[in-house]
């Protein structure tokens, strides 16, 4: 009768091992200790929000120049063809941001 609980024992105990051992696999894929490490400090979030915010200031501010930029020499040379009706438009709208710079 011993035999057969101690059978039935290092059964449950090896089912409980791998058992840990996909929960592991798990969590290390899903890198759960960074994500506790974030979490528990304040200025680690308040750093990374930061750097992540100036980034992003810093990369929309680039991307609206080339792409005004990449417009504005379009403009140019649908002006340059002389288009009667779409010319004096783009003209009038070239001049205007040629004055602001």
């Amino acid at each position: 009768m011993l035999r057969f609980f101690n059978k039935i024992k290092s059964k449950q105990i090896e089912i409980l091992n791998t058992s840990i051992n996909h929960l592991i696999e798990a969590f290390q894929k899903s890198n759960i200790e960074e994500w506790t490490y974030i979490l528990g400090s304040k200025k680690e979030i308040i750093k990374r929000n930061l750097i992540a915010g100036i980034f992003r200031g810093v990369g929309i501010g680039i991307g609206v120049t080339i792409i005004t930029a990449i417009l504005i020499i379009l403009l140019q040379k649908i002006v340059a063809l002389n288009i009667p009706i779409i010319g004096e438009y783009i003209a009038d709208i070239v001049e205007i941001v040629q004055k602001s710079r």
